[in-house]
């Protein structure tokens, strides 16, 4: 059976997604729900109930055989279907090898240093990636891999061998706090953490301060105290929390404080983190 992955989109160049400018994969499904999650059209796949077609300005979408079809060429990309669908879902999937996918990256080699996998949740497809980036190392191009940490690295070292690194977020610290951010639990991100460092495969860590929902102090000190030696090479990015594309009870919260901000920077800075950035 053909190797695919449902990709949510591509975009050609990105300068947010690792070093350099990147081409940026993104998949669709997740196996977490965030309360804060930017992007919720990609943690589900389409269930094809058709509530999207009728609503459909450009007649892009049909309902056959029990699936929601795509005409990718007649589509406008207003994301109307986005903005109704009751799932958390997007008709708007097209499902591609890994050859498929090089072969778009490739065409962009000249102006990008390699490409990032993110979603949803990439490393819910690690055989799709590792074929993917195989092709991409062959041809000079760097690869990475940005992920919630709750998929076990520990079971596919054959990927991380072909990866450069991992943007790893480390989204809550306490157990029952990242159950009530996520629905899910953190045992696995932590091991991942310490899995990655050990094999030196950490691009960088990130922290989304979310007031209220987690815990960004105990969280730095945690990583921190399983990184040992390492927190002081390592990169982590405090991002503050917006509510832009948030749906659900979080969608109207606001940001920290560049106050608290500044502090938790010291906290890191003060726990042994050099590399520490505020976005």
């Amino acid at each position: 059976m053909e190797l695919t992955a449902p990709v949510n989109k591509i975009i050609p160049f990105s300068l947010v997604d690792g070093p350099g400018s990147r081409c940026s994969v993104f998949l669709q499904g997740c196996n977490i729900a965030c309360a804060y999650c930017h992007n919720p059209e990609t943690q589900n796949l389409c269930l094809g109930c058709g509530l999207c077609v009728d609503q459909c300005p450009a007649g892009a979408l049909s309902r056959r055989d029990g699936h929601v079809r795509w005409d990718k060429d007649a589509c406008v990309q207003c994301d109307t279907c986005i903005h109704v669908c009751p799932h958390k879902a997007s008709p708007k999937i097209e499902r591609l090898t890994p050859d498929e996918v090089f072969e778009i990256v490739h065409s962009y080699q000249p102006f990008i240093r390699g490409i990032t996998v993110s979603g949803g949740e990439c490393m819910l497809h690690p055989e799709w990636m590792r074929a993917l980036f195989a092709l991409c190392r062959k041809a000079g191009l760097g690869t990475l891999i940005d992920s919630n940490g709750c998929v076990p690295f520990t079971q596919h070292d054959e990927l991380l061998d072909v990866t450069d690194g991992v943007m790893l977020d480390v989204k809550a610290w306490d157990d029952e706090v990242f159950r009530h951010l996520t629905g899910h639990g953190n045992d696995t991100v932590k091991e991942n953490l310490a899995h990655l460092a050990r094999r030196d495969k950490i691009e960088e860590l990130r922290i989304v301060v979310v007031p209220g929902w987690n815990d960004p102090e105990a969280t730095i000190m945690g990583i921190a105290d399983v990184l040992g030696d390492k927190v002081r090479t390592t990169t982590l990015k405090l991002i503050k929390f917006r509510h832009f594309g948030v749906v659900g009870e979080l969608a109207g919260s606001p940001s920290p404080s560049d106050e608290h901000m500044a502090e938790l920077e010291g906290l890191a800075r003060t726990s042994g983190f050099e590399d520490v950035q505020i976005r």
